[in-house]
């Protein structure tokens, strides 16, 4: 049955390619409907108005009438559509308006007939529809619909094909999600019919990849099920360019030997201060690297102490890297060096590709590249870091300090930008990678490598597009279960997908089908680039939340007010305070306190307060995270709230209770050293901010939901 559908489509749009039209008619669009299973009024054609008035009296009620032009694309716009037409001579009347109206609106339009359709009941309207988005491919959307659907925008957006639960996920991803659940005692649409309209759409957009569009608008859902009033199909002018596509074992292997390699050769390396061949060759040596370094340059026998050589090809032994530190324009011919010495990884630090017009030449070194089984990272980076391995191959600053965050980015500044963050704040770093210009390495390649790398336990991207969208969230799905990967997708007011001859395409712009995709795929997904760099550095250092209560403790009610709209701006939940741990908390607070929750011990209260509270915090197995907000006072310095914190904290610990603890200290500049204090020790504090904090605990709450630790999906 489903080649049979397959089949009977495949004929209609080959033959609609034939005569040179992307969009199909309304009859065409039946046609298909009908072999999906997508709900549809009944309809037909009629050619005159003595076959319209037939058709309307078959119907048996009032009916809908479209204009049917393979070349009137908007109905509406031409005067096309009349809704509830009833009785013979209305039926006339409507049908020759509708023709005049077409003709009016384009005088050379092909005129097929007029569609006289079934009117649906009343109901909720929403769309349904599916779009190629250029990163995404077949995407499939769903929102309210109906005439306002372009002013609304509360649509949501999955990669097609879904399957019927990531169907009925999309009707509780909308803004007014509520309303398909029935208010002001309207009852509940048919979910599971909406549902399995987008599902059926979704599955003919995957089989068929010369569709570029479809729009569903609007679906009349109603308590008895959900009927496409419309559907609307427009084919792609032609299919994208296949990627090459490596499986998961050639990605770990060429990525192996490029973060741990055991040989590098620099291509351009130099004894002259100011050069980047220099610098790279000048960390790569004061760095430590254990592995042989080989410098590479025609016109010196000795470079920084170590044998130079005139070509890649006169390197004895295996290379795992070679670093590009040449002029463009000398890239391809070295690189072909590079092929026939076999080594399987180029790093290119050059710029003067792509990002400066010069696609051809890019095009020519990813030839070569392809031709010998070579994988690019850049051209046009910064190089890259990789710190367990004593490896500074870049010509920026050195970095050394090891730890668990990788970090990557496509534009040079945002990389040394996250150099300076990690120096500061001391994070330490797994790996810096810049992605540059992307010719081949992106970063489903980095996510599949440090998904597996056991030094990372935490991956942030920086990225202004997505190559391949699908493959990314392939190995975003692989990897989040394991650890966090957050993402800051640059360009949020840039546009998508093309404007094309749909609602659906129309809606599929700007930043809409990155942000639900990415949610998709477990991605955490940061506001701006500090965000990016505070959720790597805390996710870390945060022990998984077993449950959704949040609890905050504040010696100042100001700060817990703050602190309780951050938890809400997060998602996170404030936890309704039972009786019995009410009493509890309201035993160490004076009378003048608030218990409740934020539990507000007041400003005055000596350090004695602050331990007790947090104690019964961590010692109540219903209480999940803990929120600390701290107020500056003579009676409890800044670092004495630290000390006590954090050793009552790793008491805790130790007993084998971990729950996140993240603190928001307001004061004189005291408070920056306890922060400090705090951080080093297991507790995410922050001086001066009372979002910063609770941000990075949303951020570990939406991973842990997304890796399946809560419960709930992402």
């Amino acid at each position: 049955m489903a080649e049979d559908r397959v089949l009977r489509v495949r004929a209609l749009l080959d033959a609609v390619r034939a005569e040179g039209r992307a969009a199909l008619t309304a009859p065409e669009g039946k046609v298909i409907a009908d072999a999906y299973a997508i709900a549809v009024p009944g309809e037909e054609l009629a050619r005159d108005v003595d076959e319209a008035v037939a058709y309307a009296a078959r119907f048996g009620g009032p009916v809908v009438m479209k204009i049917v032009s393979p070349d009137i694309l908007h109905k509406t716009d031409a005067g096309g559509v009349v809704v509830g037409v009833e009785g013979a001579a209305d039926v006339r009347a409507a049908f020759h308006r509708i023709v005049e109206n077409a003709k009016a609106y384009d005088p050379r339009a092909r005129i097929e007939g007029v569609q006289v359709q079934e009117l649906l009941p009343r109901g909720q309207e929403v769309i349904v529809g599916a779009v190629t988005d250029p990163t995404f491919g077949k995407v499939v959307a769903f929102g309210l619909g109906g005439v306002l659907v372009e002013v609304l925008k509360d649509v949501t957006f999955r990669l097609a094909p879904v399957s019927a639960d990531e169907a009925l996920s999309m009707l509780d991803s909308i803004r007014a999600a509520e309303i398909l659940r029935g208010v002001r005692g309207a009852p509940p649409v048919d979910r599971w019919a909406i549902a399995e309209q987008i599902r059926r759409v979704s599955e003919l957009v995957a089989d068929f990849p010369e569709i570029a569009e479809v729009d569903l608008n609007p679906v009349i859902a109603t308590p008895e099920g959900a009927v496409a009033a419309d559907i609307r199909v427009i084919l792609a002018e032609s299919l994208p360019k296949e990627r090459r596509k490596y499986g998961r074992e050639e990605i770990l292997t060429s990525m192996r030997r490029l973060m741990q390699p055991s040989s590098v050769a620099v291509i351009g390396a130099s004894n002259e201060h100011g050069k980047i061949g220099n610098s790279v060759m000048r960390n790569l040596v004061d760095g430590g690297f254990a592995g042989e370094i080989h410098p590479v340059n025609p016109k010196s026998d000795d470079i920084l102490g170590r044998k130079a050589y005139k070509s890649v090809t006169d390197v004895p032994g295996e290379v795992d890297v070679a670093v590009f530190a040449i002029p463009a324009k000398f890239v391809a011919s070295a690189l072909e060096e590079v092929g026939r010495k076999g080594v399987p990884n180029a790093v290119l630090i050059p710029s003067g590709f792509a990002e400066t017009g010069e696609q051809a030449l890019q095009d020519e070194i990813v030839a070569i590249a392809e031709r010998h089984g070579i994988r690019l990272l850049g051209p046009n980076i910064y190089g890259y870091y990789s710190t367990w391995q004593d490896l500074c191959a870049t010509f920026c600053t050195p970095y050394d300090v090891k730890g668990g965050v990788a970090l990557t980015s496509q534009s040079g500044g945002i990389g040394m930008a996250i150099l300076g963050f990690a120096r500061t704040t001391k994070t330490g770093v797994s790996a810096i990678v810049g992605l540059g210009n992307k010719s081949d390495l992106d970063e489903d390649d980095l996510l599949t490598w440090f998904g597996e790398d056991p030094r990372t336990e935490c991956i942030a991207m920086h990225l202004e597009d997505l190559k391949d969208g699908r493959a990314f969230v392939e190995a975003a799905r692989a990897t989040v279960p394991k650890k966090p990967v957050v993402v800051l997708k640059a360009g949020r007011t840039a546009a998508g997908a093309k404007a094309a001859g749909s609602h659906t395409g129309a809606l599929a712009g700007d930043d809409a089908v990155y942000e639900d995709i990415l949610k998709q795929a477990g991605v955490i997904r940061a506001p701006g680039l500090r965000d990016m760099l505070e959720y790597a550095r805390g996710l870390p250092v945060l022990p998984t939340p077993r449950g959704d209560n949040v609890v905050i403790i504040t010696g100042a009610g100001g700060s817990g007010v703050l602190l309780s709209d951050a938890v809400m701006d997060n998602g996170l939940t404030l936890m309704e305070i039972p009786p019995d741990l009410d009493a509890s908390f309201r035993a160490f607070i004076p009378p003048f306190g608030a218990a409740g929750n934020p539990v507000d011990i007041t400003g005055g209260e000596p350090p004695s307060t602050y331990e007790a509270t947090i104690r019964l915090g961590l010692e109540d197995p219903r209480i999940h995270a803990l929120v600390l907000g701290y107020w500056h006072t003579i009676v409890t310095p800044p670092m004495v709230f630290a000390e006590l914190t954090a050793r009552v904290v790793a008491e805790f610990r130790e007993r084998g209770v971990e729950k996140p603890v993240v603190a928001s200290l307001a004061g004189d500049v005291e408070v920056e050293e306890a922060c400090q204090y705090l951080y080093e020790r297991g507790v995410v504090a922050y001086p001066y901010t009372t979002e910063t904090p609770v941000a990075v605990l949303g951020a570990k709450y939406r991973w842990a939901r997304a890796a399946g630790l809560l419960g709930g999906g992402s």
